[in-house]
């Protein structure tokens, strides 16, 4: 499943961005993706935490939640931004993992990332350590939400 996945995709990135159609180039294209698949399958480098094509649909729902967020935490950061005396509130805290995989827990990490006012510092077995901007980003963190999320999508509930 990896190995077709891997092929599909890397096709699909090679057509969009050659831009030629042509039988030879499409040829190409072809024994090209087939040659990396081989390369990075002799490397050991395609595995469910490389390709994680087992997240499947259940994916594409967290990042609609996750953009949510993302869209609120913006404007959280905006009125900060604005209203620094009022809003701004930095604070410094660890919060408890519930994922078990390497994978899972980099998921976590990084969405905390990817949500404005909110920073992973470090990730250490079952503790994230996060800087927040803002009172209401800190509280969305530590609510346990986004930890619940992530490990409903990884399955490890």
């Amino acid at each position: 499943m990896q190995i077709i996945s891997l092929i599909s995709i890397l096709m699909a990135v090679w057509l969009l961005l050659s831009g030629i159609y042509t039988p030879m180039t499409i040829g190409f294209g072809i024994a090209s993706c087939i040659l990396v698949t081989i390369i990075a399958r002799r490397m050991d480098v395609l595995d469910r935490e490389g390709h994680p094509v087992h997240l499947g649909p259940q994916i594409f729902s967290y990042w609609a939640w996750l953009w949510l967020e993302i869209t609120k935490a913006n404007i959280d950061v905006a009125k900060c931004v604005l209203f620094p005396k009022k809003y701004l509130n930095p604070s410094f805290f660890s919060s408890k993992l519930t994922q078990k995989s390497d994978l899972a827990k980099v998921i976590y990490a990084n969405s905390i990332t990817l949500t404005p006012g909110t920073v992973t510092v470090d990730l250490h077995d079952d503790t994230v350590m996060v800087h927040a901007l803002t009172k209401g980003t800190a509280d969305g963190v530590k609510s346990g939400d986004m930890d619940r999320r992530v490990t409903r999508l990884m399955g490890e509930e």
